[in-house]
């Protein structure tokens, strides 16, 4: 048969045969689809290539629309070791925080309602009395929030609230650069705050801070450095001493803790971290902190303080470019009601529960999952499982590790390339799985795999043979 004049089926022919695929994607998608099968088929009988029968033409049509159907952001399997990975969405949400997100998107909800009034209310009520119940005691009487996009977002927002044209004093060694080279600075800019710099980057005193107060200062600011830390010959002034130099000359202190936490970490035997309602306590007039990180809940920025200020900043036009949508304030609302019982939170609140599972419970998962990992790789790659240390990530707690288990997959084949072929193909599975490359080797940290998800972890690896095959490994 000459290859460049093949009788392929028509289009209606294949789209009479394909009524489960129509009925689950519509006529115009799965239209498209075979004809784009039915173009490759005549390019590749171009190239010499054997036409496909109409059973083959039909299948390669659903592989296709199912590629097309299946969603951009999709979950995936952090074995990384890193909790709160930002490019793999960073904390997963709690059930009740899911459930209610779903509510206040399926129907309206009393987003600026008051219901006891029947007039218009204000969004940022829906959390502001949680927010002060779980801090406590430690939060100011008169303390108020607001709540916007994300950490960034707030800091923004407070500095052009408070710090239009006018100098904001930092010191050098908390000017840092957040993920994406977002620093500081670059935001003090874009808020058109004037940045003063004081100290040197290991070294900074309070005479420094109040020497660089002059006429055109609008607050001071301490920045918690949770990306990275400085040892050695190192001085830094701590907020209660920032407080009292700034209510001195009358100005307010902003504090940016970035990640924050509203419960103390050290209870669940994890490394403390900075808490807001402290920060407060200390003095601070504001603080920022993320809601997606360890909070555990949402995307969104947090600014908690004085109610003066935090109705100061509110009014500024730029907040209500940054305000948080309703369903982000529903999952935030849920996140922080968990924070009622700390008895129950580290079970209930998914970044928490990862981050203070027990050694011994992920080195049982390793032994569990190993021999079905290893069944799938065996041709290609060694598994052993090995002791390792994951890290909480998102700019918290640079140093602090925690130990865990993984399972280390090692081409036997020992090349770069085969390791990204070993990398690619776990990427291909159904649901993705990501690890980490080190020592010429793959690392899959066990500590975010928990055990309801180890049969549909184990139950993909099946694929992963005809995957490596692909990919042309060893």
């Amino acid at each position: 048969m000459n290859q460049t004049n093949i009788r392929l089926p028509s289009v209606d022919r294949l789209l009479r045969r394909a009524g489960s695929l129509v009925a689950e994607h519509g006529r115009a998608f799965v239209t498209a689809c075979i004809r784009a099968e039915l173009a490759a088929s005549r390019e590749g009988a171009r190239g010499g290539l054997p036409a496909p029968d109409e059973a083959g033409l039909l299948a390669a049509v659903a592989t296709r629309a199912a590629r097309l159907a299946r969603p951009s952001l999709r979950a995936v399997f952090n074995l990384t070791g890193t909790v709160l990975h930002t490019n793999l969405g960073r904390a997963p949400l709690a059930d009740e925080a899911l459930a209610l997100m779903a509510e206040a998107a399926r129907a309206p909800c009393a987003l600026e309602y008051d219901l006891d009034s029947g007039r218009r209310g204000d969004r940022d009520d829906l959390i502001v009395p949680l927010l002060r119940e779980v801090m406590g005691g430690d939060a100011p009487p008169d303390c108020a929030a607001t709540v916007v996009n994300n950490n960034a977002a707030a800091v923004l927002l407070v500095l052009n609230s408070l710090a239009l044209g006018r100098q904001v004093i930092v010191s050098r060694g908390e000017l840092i650069e957040i993920g994406g080279a977002f620093r500081i600075p670059d935001v003090m800019r874009r808020a058109q705050a004037r940045l003063v710099e004081v100290g040197t980057t290991n070294r900074t005193h309070a005479s420094d801070y109040a020497e660089a107060i002059g006429p055109k200062t609008a607050l001071l600011m301490k920045v918690h450095t949770s990306n990275y830390t400085i040892t050695g010959f190192t001085h830094s002034v701590g907020e209660a001493e920032a407080a009292a130099i700034a209510h001195a000359r009358g100005l307010p202190l902003l504090v940016d803790l970035g990640s924050g936490t509203l419960a103390d970490l050290s209870v669940y035997g994890l490394p403390r971290e900075p808490m807001p309602q402290r920060a407060l306590a200390a003095g601070a007039d504001l603080v920022t902190f993320s809601g997606d990180k360890l909070l555990g809940g949402p995307q969104a920025g947090i600014v908690v303080g004085r109610r003066a200020l935090i109705e100061r900043i509110k009014k500024n036009p730029l907040k209500r470019a940054l305000r948080a949508g309703k369903t982000t304030l529903a999952a935030l609302e849920a996140t922080l009601r968990l924070y009622r019982d700390p008895d129950s939170l580290a079970r209930r609140l998914p970044a928490l529960r990862l981050l203070a599972r027990r050694t011994g419970d992920i080195q049982a998962a390793a032994e569990r999952l190993a021999p079905a990992l290893r069944a799938a790789v065996l041709d290609f790659a060694t598994v052993d499982g090995e002791a390792c240390q994951s890290q909480i990530g998102s700019g918290a707690l640079p140093d602090g590790r925690i130990a865990s288990a993984a399972l280390v997959l090692r081409p036997r084949k020992r090349s770069g390339r085969a390791l990204q072929r070993l990398e690619s193909a776990l990427r291909r599975l159904p649901t993705p799985v990501i690890g980490h490359v080190r020592d010429d080797a793959l690392w899959l940290d066990l500590r975010c795999l928990e055990e309801k998800d180890e049969a549909r972890f184990a139950g993909q690896l099946a694929g992963l043979r005809d995957l490596l095959r692909e990919e042309g490994a060893p």
